[in-house]
């Protein structure tokens, strides 16, 4: 059979990619074919298209969506045609109207979470879920400064740290991603970087444990015994491509 997907066949701006008419086999093994209902758009996807992630030629965009299974390969178990599903990560190629995913990257959607929200939240919400349990195992009555604090990662990273019961405080560029930061929960909102610095000298007092940084080419967490006002003291620095 063929599907329609979205490719490109030179890096570039947004009007190399076309949609393609592109066969798809049956699964292998170990796969399963999904028809796709919504498809997560994340800024990694601008790295490949723009050639930043240099890739092969043509080549598809994007690693997450959502969808239902509609054929499972011969040794795949606990999934079967009728399922709602998502995935993240695996072979690039994400934008497509079918496609075959490995089954290893495969979940259930819960009852009670549309394909729309399951689509856009795999990867921010795994990004947060490294940062918040792993990098920095985030504690009730500390405090994190999260950049960006309306995009994505520090929508959903605003919520799940002041369900921890941390203090969460936002920084965002305006007056309208304030509003959205506060409905994501951040306690506290700078709109520049100084107002964020003079922020945290006035938390630094009480011992500032955390400060992430998200940016629209990377993510980095800063992380300090104590966050002083100059911003500067921090021991470790972990750096991760969104």
């Amino acid at each position: 059979m063929t599907t329609r997907a979205v490719r490109f066949h030179t890096p570039g701006p947004p009007e190399v990619m076309q949609i393609d008419e592109v066969d798809l086999p049956d699964p292998g093994a170990h796969e399963v074919r999904i028809r796709q209902t919504a498809i997560g758009l994340n800024f990694q996807d601008v790295y490949q298209r723009s050639g930043f992630y240099p890739l092969p030629l043509p080549s598809g965009v994007g690693t997450e969506a959502a969808g239902v299974v509609e054929q499972c390969g011969s040794a795949v178990t606990g999934l079967t045609a009728g399922d709602r599903v998502c995935y993240v990560g695996g072979p690039i190629g994400s934008y497509a109207d079918r496609r075959n995913v490995p089954a290893d990257r495969i979940l259930r959607i819960p009852d009670g979470v549309s394909d729309e929200q399951a689509a856009a939240g795999m990867l921010k919400g795994l990004t947060v879920e490294y940062l918040l349990n792993r990098t920095f195992p985030l504690r009730a009555g500390q405090y994190a400064l999260m950049y960006a604090a309306a995009g994505g990662v520090g929508s959903i990273a605003g919520q799940w740290g002041k369900a921890i019961g941390a203090t969460m405080i936002g920084v965002v560029s305006g007056p309208e991603k304030a509003a959205r930061a506060h409905r994501a929960a951040a306690d506290e909102l700078a709109r520049e970087l100084d107002a964020a610095r003079e922020r945290l000298g006035v938390v630094a007092a009480a011992h500032a444990d955390a400060a992430a940084r998200a940016s629209a080419s990377e993510l980095r967490l800063e992380v300090g015994a104590r966050v002083v006002a100059a911003f500067k003291a921090t021991a470790v620095r972990v750096k991760a491509s969104r």
